[in-house]
């Protein structure tokens, strides 16, 4: 296929990212095709140019409506008869109809009638531009996947008996697509983001006979090409259900069989939500849909919250603000009502009754809210926050840990986390990231890192004081940790450790399948499942009487097996709000823990009543419950789309000559050293060897790059970071960004991120270059050398960032071992005569290089990076102040520029040595 209306090339199949992507373009350029047949016909060179590319675009896009309800088989086949009959005015029209009902999702709301016979006056608005009242008065549309291989007469026997229980009264309206192998139902499920349930026929085969390499990739998700050879044909059924829940949990599948009861009772089924015998019961696997989906559709809360704003109530209690009155009855502050609407105001109470809950004591719509959320999530229990993730982290910190317990930390983990460990009481040994200098930014704690400190503390003796580790996943930046390997190797030294990841800004990782195993709910049944299994108990033995007499070093380049004794204890925190659909602050701890009830949950009790206001905003706590329901529904459609637009930005900004000439996409090489990751392992796209797959990489690789996550250098425009940020992309074209390093900036795409967004991205870039362009064009000689002088300061000469130096021996159990007494630090810090204030100048530089040793009293934090370089009781090396320096940023939390450094007195050390002693 080489031209696109019969003059512009079209790009090629292996150009896409996605076959969702090659779906709707193909469809675009299909209706350009047919436009032009309609007006030149078929005749001559170019009409016989605009035949052939119609007919290649029918045949690419054959196998792609295969797994699509809409426009169906059966249209289809008579949109290719139009062609082959060279009817290009019905072609037209009904292409066309296809086109914009694909475009703007029409198809969702009403039936479109493709043939021109038929009228079709209704307009094809996008359905994000349709007034929320019309969106909501219409019934929810999904598909049905049915997997059986079946004959023509049989598709329509099928389809046309599911399609005739439909009811008008039914809350959802489906429609069925049929596929006809196991492989053609995992294709599906990944493709085709309507599906929300599948209903696994017993005639069904094995392999798929679909030949497009675009669609076929799905299956590599799965590992070789005959991994699914050994399946006996009577166990097609139940394997169909047991991979949709490994891959896609949140669908619904019903297995219909012919085998005795007494044989799948014994069978491991998936979330398989029933099975039918040999029976043709329409009825009752339609009732069995629509529940299933309503099951996910539920929301108590947000419910429970439309009721009460409903009801006629007296308000005689706080807020007046409640029901709106104290804004109807003001002259001054209307503009705020009618902002807002009445709806906000008539959900604003105090009250815990009357069909709503109490965050702090659950027991109605909030518990059943929260337990709906751990079901989506797949934790054991999940808490609401309405101050967010911040918040959770220090709750989930004070309940697990105790005063004095180990707790190793992620260095450059949210700050949040640091007032945690003082709040508790912890011991903290900080660990280190690997460090990207030439970026100014860190990346992730390599897992021999994590094991050094743990065998240190092992043959220190301290191991039973050891706690927690605490890990960024993923981090700012989307570096995404190994979190099965991370954990299983832990345990191996430590069985009953604990494990806090920081998933703030992986809410989303949770609902596609790629990311799902790299998050800490995931990974957490994936080990109990794995503990249980005699193969694990067999591997570890056999590894415990290889390293009986093993040196640390040993240990350390072994991959460790856990013991089936092994305790899984999980905790994950997540902003809803940053990367889900949630109002700010709304935040979610998700638990995964054995010994929770046992050990964990009064305290766990008691620390969620420390930080939880009284007064929680009940729009929150809606919001996350609205936004379970979408993910449940949609999470798995939004984040491809998600994902495509950040591939979209790499393929442009890498394949543009003039923007490689300011800009670079890092690449997974940049930002994730060789050590970390299989030699393959380099990149998402390449201008020259186009995708590469990111299947094998996010299998195995110690680390992995969030696609999602594009960090831009644009040390070669001559702006660092922070100005690049502020100055051109926020106050010059309205781009918002958050994260920013010396010489980069960090795009990031999300659920709501449209291909509109990402082109006007593209197009400012574009523009920035030409301008600098011009700029350099016109320059003189000095402003030439000028501009490669900043352009070298910020790509060349960076400051390498420095490493954590260690606790002062004043806030330290011993030598032996790197963990600190953050606490006490920062509580000795609160007497003023304690602390001294230092100028930042050359005269400090000097002090410490004459072997003076001075200590932080508080925790300094720059912005940019973002994280503490220096935390209370920590000794200030020449590294972390030659870095200080060199960052040249306007904010730095902690930092007093008027009184300089604030170090803790030579006599209040001494003192605190000598108490010890």
């Amino acid at each position: 296929m080489n031209s696109h209306h019969g003059d512009a090339p079209m790009p090629s199949i292996r150009d896409y990212y996605s076959a969702t992507q090659l779906r709707s373009d193909r469809w675009s350029a299909l209706r350009e095709a047919a436009e032009g047949l309609m007006r030149y016909g078929s005749e001559g060179r170019k009409g016989q140019q605009l035949l052939k590319t119609a007919q290649n675009l029918f045949d690419v896009l054959a196998p792609i409506e295969a797994y699509w309800a809409f426009p169906g088989g059966s249209s289809f086949a008579h949109l290719r008869r139009f062609l082959d009959h060279a009817n290009y005015e019905d072609l037209l029209i009904s292409v066309r109809r296809v086109a914009r009902a694909l475009s703007s999702g029409a198809y969702r709301r009403r039936t479109i009638p493709l043939s021109s016979d038929e009228a079709d006056n209704e307009d094809y608005e996008d359905e994000a531009s349709l007034a929320p009242e019309a969106r909501a008065l219409g019934r929810p549309y999904f598909e049905v996947l049915i997997v059986d291989e079946v004959n023509e007469h049989q598709e329509r026997f099928l389809r046309n008996s599911l399609l005739r229980m439909r009811r008008s009264e039914d809350p959802f309206i489906y429609e069925p697509v049929i596929v006809p192998s196991l492989e053609d139902a995992l294709i599906g499920i990944l493709f085709n983001h309507n599906v929300q349930a599948v209903v696994v026929r017993p005639g069904l085969t094995l392999k798929s006979h679909n030949a497009l390499p675009i669609l076929n990739q799905y299956l590599r998700w799965f590992g070789d090409d005959d991994i699914f050879e050994s399946i006996q044909p009577y166990e097609y059924g139940p394997e169909t259900c047991r991979l949709i829940a490994q891959i896609r949990p949140e669908l619904d599948a019903y297995l219909i069989t012919d085998r005795s009861a007494e044989d799948i009772a014994a069978l491991d089924l998936g979330r398989c939500r029933r099975v039918f015998y040999n029976q043709e019961d329409f009825q009752e696997l339609h009732l069995n849909i629509l529940r299933g989906v309503g099951r996910r559709y539920k929301t108590p809360f947000f419910t429970a919250l439309k009721e009460y704003s409903r009801q006629p109530t007296g308000v005689f209690h706080a807020m007046p603000i409640s029901r709106g009155k104290s804004i109807s009855r003001s002259h001054w502050i209307q503009d705020m009502g009618a902002f807002y609407g009445p709806n906000i105001f008539l959900a604003e109470t105090s009250a815990t009754s009357g069909g709503l809950d109490s965050l702090l004591e659950p027991r109605g719509p909030i518990k059943e809210a929260q337990d709906m959320a751990a079901r989506a999530f797949g934790s054991k229990h999940t808490y609401f926050a309405t101050n967010g993730t911040s918040t959770c982290n220090k709750i989930v910190v004070q309940a697990v840990v105790q005063p004095g317990d180990i707790v190793l930390v992620d260095r450059d983990c949210h700050k949040s986390h640091h007032y945690g460990m003082v709040l508790a009481g912890a011991n903290v040994v900080y660990m280190d990231s690997y460090p990207l200098h030439k970026y100014s930014m860190y990346g992730a704690v390599p897992v021999n890192e994590i094991k050094h400190h743990l065998l240190k503390l092992k043959a220190a003796g301290k191991l039973d004081r050891v706690r927690m580790v605490l890990l960024t996943n993923c981090t700012f930046d989307g570096v995404v940790y190994n979190v099965e390997r991370v954990m299983e190797e832990c345990l191996a030294i430590k069985p009953d450790l604990v494990f806090l990841w920081d998933e703030a800004w992986f809410a989303f990782a949770r609902f596609e399948p790629m990311y799902s195993k790299r998050t800490a709910m995931t990974t957490a049944n994936m080990l109990r499942d794995k503990l249980k299994q005699p193969e694990t108990a067999a591997a570890w033995e056999a590894q415990q009487a290889k390293l009986a007499d093993a040196t640390e070093e040993e240990w350390l380049n072994t991959r460790l097996v856990p013991p089936p004794h092994a305790r899984v204890r999980v905790y994950a925190t997540q902003s809803t709000h940053k990367t889900l659909t949630s109002l700010r602050q709304g935040s979610m701890i998700h638990v995964n823990d054995q010994d929770f009830k046992g050990e964990v949950e009064q305290a766990f009790h008691e620390a969620f009543m420390t930080h939880t206001s009284t007064s929680p905003n009940y729009q929150i706590i809606a919001s996350l419950d609205v936004g379970r329901r979408q993910v449940e529904l949609e999470g798995f459609e939004f984040v491809q789309r998600q994902v495509e637009s950040a591939m979209a930005i790499r393929r442009a900004v890498s394949s543009h000559p003039l923007l490689q000439k300011y800009f670079k996409v890092l690449t997974v090489a940049d930002l994730i050293p060789q050590e970390y990751r299989a030699e393959e392992s380099t990149h998402y796209y390449d201008a020259k060897q186009g995708w590469t797959d990111k299947w094998a990489m996010w299998a195995e690789d110690e680390f992995v790059l969030d696609p999602t996550r594009i960090t831009l250098a644009v040390g070669g425009t001559g702006w660092d970071g922070d100005t690049f940020k502020t100055k051109i992309l926020m106050d010059k074209y309205g781009i918002q960004i958050n994260k920013t390093s010396r010489n980069t900036v960090l795009f990031m795409t999300n659920i709501g991120t449209t291909r509109s967004s990402v082109a006007y991205l593209i197009e400012v870039l574009v523009e920035i270059a030409n301008e600098l362009e011009d700029l350099l064009d016109d320059a003189s000689k000095m402003e030439r050398r000028s501009f490669d002088n900043r352009v070298s300061a910020l790509i060349e000469h960076v400051p390498p960032l420095p490493d954590f130096s260690r606790f002062h021996e004043a806030f330290r159990a011993d030598g032996e071992t790197s963990e600190g007494d953050i606490r006490t630090a920062y509580f000795l810090a609160y007497n003023e005569d304690n602390c001294d204030y230092l100028p930042f100048d050359d005269t400090l530089l000097k002090r410490l290089e004459q072997g003076e040793e001075l200590v932080s009293t508080s925790f300094i934090i720059p912005y940019p990076p973002g994280f503490p370089i220096l935390v209370p009781g920590q000794v200030i090396s020449r590294e972390i102040l030659q870095f200080m320096r060199a960052l040249d940023v306007s904010e730095i939390h902690g930092y007093r520029a008027d009184l300089g450094l604030r170090v803790f007195t030579k006599d209040s050390l001494e003192a605190l040595t000598s108490k010890k002693s």
